[in-house]
Order: C-alpha cells, then structure tokens, then sequence
C-alpha cells in the first residue's frame, strides 16, 4: 500500500514511516475497496453480474485509482452487452496507468475490428429506435427491432429485459419466459429480470383444478316416491333397440360394398385411364412449346449480355472523362481566383463532390496529384475559417452549425484538437451524448498528456455517471 501523502511504501504503523502522515483511516479505505473488489470477483466469477457491478462501484467510489476493479468492471459490462460502458471504464483506466495495463488490449479488440465497431454502433441506435416505438405506442416494431438488436448482439441484457417486457404486455407468457431465461443466463441474479420472471412464473402457474365428480345416480319422482337409480342399469330396451338399428345399418354397408361399389369403382378407372391419355398428349404439346421458348430466351440473353457489356463500357468512359473535367474545372476555379475564403470554400465543395461521385473511376497518377496539389493548397484556409465560424457558433450555442463548421475544420486539418474537443463538446451541449463520447475518446487517443485529453476524460465520467 502506498502512502496518499509521499508515495512510499506503508508498515503496519498506523503512521507513514516517511512522512510521519496518519493514514489509520486511510488504511481502513483501502481495505475496504479491496474487500470489494475481491466480493465483485466471486460474484462475477458465477455470473452475477449485477451484483458484480454494484460491488465494484463501491469499490471505486472508495478508490478511483483502482486499476484491476476498474478493468474488471468493464469487462462486466461488456459481458452484459454494454460496450460503450466498457469502453469508457477501459479509457479511463489506461488514463490512470499507461503502461503495463491490460486495458489496452482490451480496447484494442474493439476499436481495431471495424466491423465490430460498426455492429455496436447500429446496436445502440436498433435499441434507442425501440425505446422510441415504445414511447409511440408501436409495440410490433419494438419487438422487430429488439430481436435485431439480440441477433447482432446476444448478450445485451437490457434488450432482453424490454422483449421480455412487451411480451408481458402482450401476455405472451411462454416467449416472456424463454427471454428472461436467456438473460439469467447472462446475468444469473439481475434483480429486474428475476421480478418479470416471477410474474410471468404466477401466470403461467395453472389455476386450481379439482377433478369432478362423476354423477354415479339419477334421482326422479315417481308418484310420492323418490327413485334412485343408477346409470347404466337401464331397462335393456333402448339398448336392444340401438343394437338393432347399428345391425341393419352395418348389414346395408355390406351389401352395397359388394354388389355396387365394385361397378363404380370400375367405371371411374376408366375415366381416370382416359383423362391420363389427354393430359399426356397435352403434356407433350406443352413440353415442345416450352423447348422452343427456352432457346429464343437463350438468345435473348446473350444478345442481352452483349449489350449490358458495351453499355458498361460506355458508362465508365462518360464517368471518366466528367470526373476529369470537373477537376479541371475546380483547378481553373483555383488558377483564376484570389485565394479568398469564398472561393476556397467553393473549391472544396467541388473536390469534395468529385471525390463522393467518381469513387469507382479508376484515375492517373497525374490526376490524382493535381487532386492532392489543389486539396493541400485549400486546407489550411478551409481549417482556419471554419474553426473561427464553429468557435463563434459555439460560443453563441448555435450547436448545430458548429457541430458542421468544426467537423469540416478537423477534416481538413486532423492535428487541430482545439476543433476536435469543441466538436465533442457541442454534442454535448446539445445533449447527444452518443456521438459525444467516441469523440471525447478520440481527443484523449489523438492528443494525449494535454490540458483538451484531461477535461475530454473529465466530459466522459460525467456522461457515464
């Protein structure tokens, strides 16, 4: 244990030996966090994961700097579907220790996957869409969307609990059940699942059914007598009776099975013999008809083929020679004017519609450098004008045309963290937090060890907490 007030190593006095400061209370803290940590190890070791979380925390709200609870407590997070959680918990513990952490392999399993990446960003809108159908009323869509959200990711407990949710609603009691069993295989001691489960336990629970008495007697009066008779000791009469019409019926069955059922049958294997005979004939009429018809589509298609061949030929050399003029037209653009911001911005546009509208274009090497000559001679006035408007806007909490002005600002000059930070900041400003944070994280990864990396960190805790 290390001393809060010198950083030195700590005896068993209840005093440091170096510094001579109190720690008795200090010592306790320490302890304390410790102790839950080693609680939210077990708990997440049997997956309860609620439990582990709520541990940790404590611990940490007793010890910031604890870097294992810290790594631990993402990891729950990510194991419970909560990526963005993990990510800032990871983020912030490799702020406190740089070197020599294994939150940075963590971080780098994530951010180094784009399709991961790209997956837990669709993720987090398929889930906030579902929240929104919910508060709409349109439950069917919810349920759509909740059970894209389980497919891409399968561990996202809170889905799982909102499906399971508009189940209930539904009294949809067996798929209600099925979700929450699926999330206690997750988080096995999630209070809010095991409190849908018991409710959808109670109505699945069968209602109490007392077999019936079977009436054994029949009870009437005769006269100024009660007779009590029992069922199935009637006079033989009626039975006889029943007896003899199921005979005769029984006896009319076979005689008409034996004399005229043959002959019918008979007769209609004729009629099927016949009708086999001209839907064969038909058939082969058919099947002659279609032979022909396939090889004049067989022709259709290659005469097709030819045509969508030379077509696309024909495209490619129209999408070529347009890209080419109109980058000629931004460099002529660029040769006739006086390098104002105006014309600059102008400029821009049309690189930056050459470039989304000829992807494809296979270009020269010499395209391609006057490309580069006109972009690099337009950036910096790009950057500075657009980080002064953005700044303004900002500062005048217009957050939407910041949010444009200083995202073109950083396009155009990536090593202006200034622009970067209040880009962030404007989302979270104008309270979307979502694209706040990757932003925030982007700062501390591209400008670290600066005064913008520690108050992006400072901009995380408050959005996680």
């Amino acid at each position: 244990m290390i001393c809060y007030n010198c950083g030195c190593s700590l005896s068993e006095k209840n005093f440091c030996t170096s510094c001579r400061a109190d720690v008795t209370v200090y010592k306790k803290i320490m302890y304390t966090a410790n102790r839950f940590y080693n609680d939210g190890l077990e708990k997440a070791t049997v997956r309860d994961l609620t439990g582990a979380v709520s541990s940790l925390r404590q611990c940490l709200k007793l010890n910031k700097d604890h870097i294992e609870a810290r790594n631990l407590l993402g990891l729950v997070y990510f194991e419970r579907g909560e990526v963005v959680a993990a990510l800032s918990e990871w983020i912030i513990s490799k702020n406190i220790r740089g070197e020599k952490n294994i939150a940075d392999d963590y971080i780098n399993i994530v951010q180094k996957n784009p399709g991961r990446l790209e997956a837990i960003n669709q993720t987090a809108k398929k889930y906030n869409q579902a929240l929104l159908y919910c508060q709409q009323d349109s439950l069917d869509l919810a349920v759509i969307q909740l059970k894209k959200v389980i497919s891409m990711n399968s561990r996202f407990v809170q889905a799982y609990q909102l499906l399971a949710l508009l189940y209930i609603n539904a009294q949809e009691w067996d798929k209600a059940k099925k979700v929450l069993t699926q999330c206690q295989e997750i988080d096995t001691n999630n209070t809010m699942t095991l409190r849908y489960m018991k409710e959808v336990d109670a109505m699945l629970t069968t209602e109490d059914e007392k077999p019936k008495k079977k009436k054994e007697t029949i009870v009437y009066q005769s006269g100024n007598d009660t007779v009590i008779q029992p069922i199935g000791k009637k006079e033989n009469i009626a039975f006889k009776t029943l007896l003899n019409i199921i005979l005769g019926a029984a006896l009319g069955v076979a005689v008409a099975w034996y004399l005229v059922v043959p002959a019918k049958m008979q007769e209609v294997e004729d009629k099927s013999t016949q009708r086999v005979k001209e839907i064969s004939e038909q058939l082969d009429v058919k099947t002659s008809l279609v032979n022909e018809l396939s090889q004049k589509v067989d022709s259709l298609t290659l005469e097709k083929d030819s045509l969508t061949t030379s077509l696309g030929v024909a495209q490619t050399t129209n999408l070529v020679v347009e890209a080419y003029t109109d980058l000629i037209e931004a460099a002529v653009m660029y040769m006739e004017s006086d390098r104002d911001v105006e014309t600059s911005i102008a400029i821009a546009d049309a690189l930056d519609a050459i470039a989304l509208n000829y992807t494809t274009v296979e270009t020269s090497e010499s395209y391609s450098t006057l490309y580069q000559l006109l972009l690099d001679e337009i950036s910096p006035i790009i950057a500075d004008s657009c980080y002064t408007t953005g700044y303004a806007a900002y500062k005048a909490t217009d957050y939407e045309t910041a949010i444009a002005d200083l995202e073109r600002a950083f396009k155009y000059d990536s090593t202006n963290k200034d622009a970067l930070y209040f880009l962030g900041y404007s989302y979270y400003k104008s309270g979307d937090t979502v694209n706040a944070l990757p932003i925030f994280e982007q700062v501390i990864e591209l400008f670290p060890d600066t005064n913008r990396a520690a108050s992006a960190a400072k901009r995380i805790r408050e959005i996680q907490g």
